[in-house]
């Protein structure tokens, strides 16, 4: 008989979702096991975008120095351009710091910039075998690597899952009092627990719509026979015969490929090396290292994020179009959301509420997210592409100039630093305010400490040192902000978090910066760094907001303290 191993939560699909949630779950001291069919780390290029947020939760885990040594050197243009072909005429480009220039320029930001974590371009590929490597160092996480999920089945005290080795057919039972699928677009759990995607699937335009192709590809003579400008990080293509977009991976000689202009279900390395030396306009060597298929336009977002003790996390919840880099972003929110809540749980202070609002928290953004995306992808059917585009004529300028400014109009929108910092959790249970939250949008971020959103940021008043912005403060669960000159005192609070045994930090910060942003004299920051509850006193039981915050009790019209 198979002895039952034993872990707290397991994790079936070890990608980078999977990953960041057994780190922020080793933070807590929470163990965990991660199952991942593949013996090994995928080497075949995905996501490029790490956004400002999810930077922001690298940052957490003191991790973001070492992933911003990983893709394009420091020094490489993050520019996106286009071209008729590569060779032959520019249409638009939409100018972008390296990542050195970017983090340099920090020194002289308002103390007020919101970004203390630029966006960082490097593929997925690369920070996977990062996470996966710094994730073998720590404690509380296990991994079985090459191990296949194959039975999945709770009851009202836990969740039972079998597993065989791909290699051998040996077989081991689990058990956890939680289980969560970050195990992709095809995710066994997801399946296992009857729950089905809903929502719009691939676009039909030609301009990557339908089924497109994506690979990996090496152009050793790309940069020097060529492509001999200025550098750029993505890399456009855009004329009557075809669209292709090349993505910088080392910024030395391999890149990423994207196009819908090949039959990806027939396509060769021979017709796609044709298709690179037509975008290239001239012969270049070509060596196709992979390919695959992959569809744009889909929007899908599951019906349910959590069935009992079992919660689904990243593709296997919400599944993307690629335009504007948010899929796996949303999925590393989807794992911070969720880890403090599993600890919290597990670790005794955490009520029936609180794993409950994972998926009233994190579905709605699921949506928001999805649209935006396939928004983006939408965008590209509206760029025309004229036969005379590439004449060298007056015809042909004025018709560059139309595409060019189409071109830089879609770049633009795809930075959307709303849809990376504007997450919001208006209506939860868990957040306490009855206060009119700000308007959502996909290009512009207003800081506001509206609990809901995400906690604004400052640097410190001793900005140039380290620990200066006010982020790397808060302590690793909740944290209670004095802000001002004279705050009131939270005595009261500390004691009530104590008996219910709510780890709480108590953070002092006179700076008048930020007391002026934060608007209040006291503000209530969870794990996630978002706000909870903000006001000029503590509320006259501060048990109820304990309560309130940790899903201990339902929300109700009640509302004691100073929020003016």
């Amino acid at each position: 008989m198979t002895d039952v191993q034993r872990t707290p939560v397991a994790i079936v699909g070890a990608g980078p979702v999977g990953i960041m949630l057994a780190l922020f779950l080793d933070r807590y001291g929470i163990e965990s096991v991660l199952f991942n069919a593949e013996p090994t780390m995928e080497d075949k290029p995905r996501g490029n975008t790490h956004n400002a947020r999810t930077m922001e939760h690298y940052r957490r885990l003191g991790i973001s120095g070492q992933i911003r040594r990983l893709g394009p050197p420091a020094d490489h243009t993050l520019d996106i351009a286009y071209f008729t072909r590569y060779s032959g005429f520019e249409l638009s480009r939409l100018t972008l710091p390296s990542p050195g220039e970017r983090m340099r320029a920090l020194a002289g930001t308002p103390r007020t910039d919101q970004t203390p974590e630029p966006v960082h371009r490097a593929n997925q590929m690369y920070v996977e075998k990062f996470l996966f490597e710094h994730a073998m160092t720590r404690p509380n996480i296990t991994f079985r690597f090459g191990w296949r999920v194959t039975g999945l089945k709770q009851n009202a005290t836990g969740v039972t899952l079998e597993a065989e080795s791909v290699s051998g057919g040996a077989r081991e039972s689990w058990q956890a009092p939680y289980a969560v699928g970050c195990d992709g677009g095809r995710s066994f759990v997801r399946r296992a627990l009857g729950v089905h995607y809903e929502g719009p699937g691939s676009l039909e335009q030609e301009i990557l719509g339908r089924r497109a192709t994506a690979a990996h590809l090496r152009l050793p003579t790309f940069h020097s026979d060529v492509f001999t400008g200025r550098r750029a990080w993505s890399y456009w293509s855009l004329n009557p015969d075809l669209v292709m977009n090349l993505i910088a991976l080392n910024g030395r000689d391999e890149f990423f490929l994207l196009t819908s202009s090949v039959d990806p279900d027939t396509t060769s390395a021979a017709e796609l090396s044709s298709l690179v030396r037509r975008a290239a306009g001239t012969e270049l060597p070509v060596e196709v290292l992979s390919h695959r298929p992959w569809t744009p336009g889909a929007a899908l977002v599951a019906e349910r994020f959590t069935v009992g003790r079992v919660f689904l996390a990243g593709d296997s919840a919400h599944l993307f179009t690629p335009n504007g880099g948010f899929g796996m972003n949303t999925g590393v929110d989807d794992s911070a959301n969720l880890a403090w809540k599993l600890a919290g749980t597990l670790q005794g202070w955490g009520g029936p509420g609180l794993l409950r609002s994972y998926e009233s928290e994190r579905r709605p953004i699921a949506l928001r997210n999805t649209a935006a995306a396939r928004e983006l992808n939408t965008g590209l059917a509206d760029i025309e592409r004229p036969g005379v585009m590439e004449d060298d004529s007056p015809e042909g300028a004025a018709a560059r100039a139309r595409v060019g400014a189409l071109v830089r109009a879609y770049g633009e929108r795809t930075h959307s630093i709303g849809v990376q910092l504007g997450a919001r959790y208006d209506g939860s249970p868990l957040i306490d305010t009855d206060e009119e939250p700000p308007s959502d949008s996909m290009g512009t971020y207003t800081p506001t400490a509206i609990p809901g959103g995400r906690a604004p940021h400052v640097w410190l008043d001793d900005w140039r040192g380290p620990g200066s912005s006010l982020f790397d403060r808060f302590g690793p669960y909740y944290t209670v902000l004095r802000l001002g000159p004279e705050p009131p005192p939270v005595k009261e609070l500390e004691a009530t978090a104590q008996a219910a045994g709510l780890p709480l930090r108590t953070l002092d910060v006179e700076d008048p910066v930020v007391r002026d942003l934060y608007e209040r004299d006291l503000v209530l920051i969870r794990p996630d760094q978002h706000v909870a509850w903000r006001g000029n006193a503590l509320p006259t039981d501060p048990g109820d907001l304990v309560a309130r915050v940790t899903g201990q009790r339902a929300p109700d019209a009640a509302r004691d303290g100073d929020s003016a």
